[in-house]
């Protein structure tokens, strides 16, 4: 909590040197473009916003690709963006930093994803026994990974569409059918996912860090996380038994690592009950020269899945 204090008056001195600074060049040649200026926290929001948004939008992602984005930190530059866009897209409570510029200089161009469709209890599809939480710390209280439901990300992009046109009158109706188009897009994916997810010999998804809720809840699977929500947090020995436990039970094949974190605990977890690791990207960035989207890492994902499950 002290820390997040110290953070929030740093914040705050940031944006009185930056909203004057180096940011205001950047938001002068978004509106020479004649386009909306956007910052998003982190990729899925910079994806879904541009989808939305198209020509109309300039769309500034403060997490650098192959960043861990719950780590984020701004800079002076990043904090006077914030204060100077004209919307904001983040999700509270996923990026301390972000809570703190937002709350300090946001204002009512911020939107809160979360306040967009409703955000599950961590590990509430998840196989923790009982008295243990997923990572043996604390954890949040709800799983921000919501754009790995296809669904909810569809509900999402329309209510982006509603911001932009609320701050660009003049596109209200570009938004909206770029909305409509993304929704559709998004629905055949849901269905991809339903169809090849339907017939498996498993529905255990053995994986390092706790982000697939989401995603195992829409497809009836069982999510078992080595840690928590929070991809740094270390799990406690007895979490690490009871998870090797849960995987020789269901005979899992694949434990899955992801592609910003260290696959140590994976790599333990799998020697110990003689499975393969495999990758599994919860999307929450792109690697540094990445020439896949959202559409393409999800199919991925999906592939991925087909094989540990062994599915039909």
């Amino acid at each position: 909590m002290r820390r997040r204090r110290i953070v929030s008056a740093l914040i705050a001195g940031i944006a009185a040197l930056a909203v004057t600074g180096a940011a205001a060049c950047t938001t002068d040649s978004a509106a020479a473009a004649g386009k909306v200026d956007v910052v998003a926290a982190f990729y899925p929001l910079q994806f879904v916003t541009e989808q939305v948004g198209g020509g109309h939008v300039a769309v500034t992602n403060l997490a650098k690709p192959g960043a861990e984005p719950h780590d984020l930190e701004l800079s002076a530059r990043q904090v006077g963006r914030v204060s100077d866009a004209d919307v904001i897209v983040y999700l509270e409570g996923f990026q301390p930093a972000m809570d703190d510029a937002v709350e300090q200089v946001g204002g009512d161009r911020a939107f809160d994803v979360a306040t967009a469709v409703p955000l599950l209890k961590a590990g509430e599809s998840d196989h923790v026994h009982e008295g243990e939480a997923p990572g043996g710390h604390d954890e949040a209280t709800t799983d921000p990974h919501v754009w790995l439901d296809p669904t909810r990300l569809a509900t999402i992009g329309r209510q982006v569409a509603d911001r932009l046109a609320a701050a660009d009158p003049a596109n209200k109706a570009d938004y909206q059918a770029n909305a409509a188009r993304l929704t559709a897009e998004l629905t055949g994916l849901d269905q991809e996912y339903a169809a090849g997810l339907a017939n498996c010999q498993r529905r255990e998804l053995v994986t390092g860090h706790a982000a697939f809720g989401y995603l195992a809840d829409r497809y009836h699977l069982e999510q078992v996380g080595l840690t928590g929500v929070t991809p740094d947090t270390e799990p406690a020995p007895q979490r690490l038994a009871a998870v090797a436990q849960e995987a020789r039970a269901h005979g899992a094949t694949t434990i899955f690592f992801e592609t910003l974190v260290s696959p140590k605990v994976a790599d333990t977890i799998a020697r110990e009950v003689g499975a393969r690791t495999a990758v599994l990207d919860p999307i929450e960035g792109l690697q540094p020269g990445a020439t896949g989207d959202y559409f393409s890492i999800m199919r991925t994902n999906l592939t991925a899945i087909r094989t540990a499950l062994d599915c039909s």
